[in-house]
């Protein structure tokens, strides 16, 4: 099993109900934007250019992508350029619509996000492992991708493994604890 198929049955193991998944396509898309308007607004001129912290966080994350998968990092890629620009412009609004924009996002995002944990009754990926933050895009854009009919091997790995860790982790909730 690779490392992206690790990563990505360990986030899937907390999201196998359909309805949490299908939140998960709104909240963290709305998410991840509000961040990137959030980070737009803080940069440097560098050289003539402007260097925003969305650029660098954006950068590093695509590489960290691309290090798990060519395709999927890519594609990751794709998506982050067509944001960007949109994110730009909110990072260029005045300062109260800038900031009520981005966390009103953020806060919308993240009410999706939790809805959809009420369907699945698991807490979200990142409370046990916070590396979930930076692996929930990438499982949406997997998920994406799936239903499109591509990848389909290593999407029968990542269930077949995210199935199993759910069931141990049904286990151990069930297990007495003994003190």
């Amino acid at each position: 099993m690779t490392k992206l198929e690790q990563l990505l049955s360990q986030y899937a193991a907390y999201h196998l109900d359909h309805k949490n998944i299908i939140t998960h396509f709104i909240g963290i898309p709305l998410i991840v934007f509000s961040l990137i308007c959030l980070t737009a607004r803080a940069g440097a001129v560098v050289s003539g250019f402007e260097v925003t912290l969305a650029m660098v966080i954006l950068t590093a994350s695509v590489i960290y992508y691309l290090s798990l998968d060519k395709i999927f990092g890519l594609i990751m890629l794709a998506v982050y350029v067509l944001a960007y620009p949109l994110a730009y412009i909110v990072a260029q609004w005045s300062m109260a619509a800038w900031l009520s924009a981005s966390i009103g996002i953020f806060i919308v995002g993240w009410i999706f996000q939790f809805v959809g944990h009420f369907y699945e009754k698991k807490k979200p990926a990142f409370m046990d492992d916070v590396i979930g933050l930076a692996i929930g895009p990438l499982f949406v854009l997997a998920e994406m991708v799936f239903m499109l009919g591509f990848r389909k091997d290593i999407e029968q790995r990542m269930l077949e493994e995210a199935r199993k860790q759910r069931a141990m982790m049904d286990q151990k909730v069930k297990e007495p604890v003994n003190v």
